[in-house]
């Protein structure tokens, strides 16, 4: 069902001072971020610098010790059922029940969400398709049985399913091969060109610079930039710009001499 309370003006994504602390040490500092309607946005950092911690908070996972999220205007915490139906998530390690196939997983997943059997039917065949599982269900192949490949692909069609406003994916192309990669490149594509806005949080900087028409990073559990990848990267690459925003460390010459033998 779509909110039709949902802001029809602001920013499709928003991060507001989202705050949080384990055994006393911030994970995220105050992030905030807008993502623009029509937007694919890249999130990278290094690993532990807060981008998992916080997405999570931004789309109801974990709970912030401050701040909000809001998903066209609507807040994630003081809403979260209407929230909660303009969102597409695909969170890091996703759990799923493994002694099913994934048209299975689907057909369960659109009983959860409330949405009509036959436009769950007709939307899990495509999605199988689009998505190159359907000779994996044509051969009842469980979710136990998928590749690290394909459980990415069947958590982006959770991901899709209810047809989200906002798509929220924690390395989305991980494992996925390169013909793939293109359909998943061409699905979030279309979804943004339609108006919609995509998160994807990733360590790959060619990746990022390829897909993504704005970029963030975070290190530290702070928003180190923001922008462009042309306002981010300068006259550099994203990664030169990356290295120099969070620092790099050198081996030094005494360092794993070991390996020289």
């Amino acid at each position: 069902m779509e909110d039709t309370t949902a802001d029809t003006i602001g920013p499709g994504f928003e991060l507001a001072g989202l705050t949080k602390s384990f055994n006393g040490r911030p994970a995220a500092d105050a992030v905030t971020l807008a993502v623009p309607r029509g937007c694919l946005m890249g999130l990278v950092g290094p690993n532990g610098a807060g981008k998992t911690t916080s997405l999570s908070m931004a789309v109801g996972l974990l709970r912030p010790d401050a701040g909000t999220a809001r998903v066209l205007g609507v807040d994630v915490w003081e809403r979260p059922e209407d929230a909660k139906r303009l969102l597409g998530v695909l969170p890091d390690g996703l759990a799923l029940p493994e002694r099913l196939t994934g048209g299975e997983l689907l057909t369960y997943w659109g009983q959860l969400r409330g949405i009509d059997r036959e436009i769950v039917r007709a939307r899990t065949v495509e999605l199988l398709r689009v998505l190159e599982l359907d000779e994996a269900e044509k051969a009842g192949t469980l979710l136990i049985e998928y590749s690290t490949g394909m459980r990415k692909k069947i958590g982006l069609a959770t991901a899709l399913l209810h047809a989200p406003k906002v798509l929220v994916l924690d390395e989305p192309y991980e494992a996925v091969d390169p013909v793939s990669a293109r359909v998943l490149t061409a699905i979030l594509r279309r979804f943004a060109a339609a108006g919609g806005s995509v998160v994807i949080s990733s360590h790959v900087m060619p990746l990022v610079e390829q897909v993504c028409e704005r970029v963030a990073v975070i290190a530290d559990g702070k928003v180190r930039a923001d922008g462009t990848l042309a306002e981010v990267s300068g006259a550099g690459s994203l990664e030169d710009a990356f290295v120099t925003l969070v620092g790099q460390r050198s081996v030094a010459e005494e360092e794993l001499t070991w390996l020289d033998s």
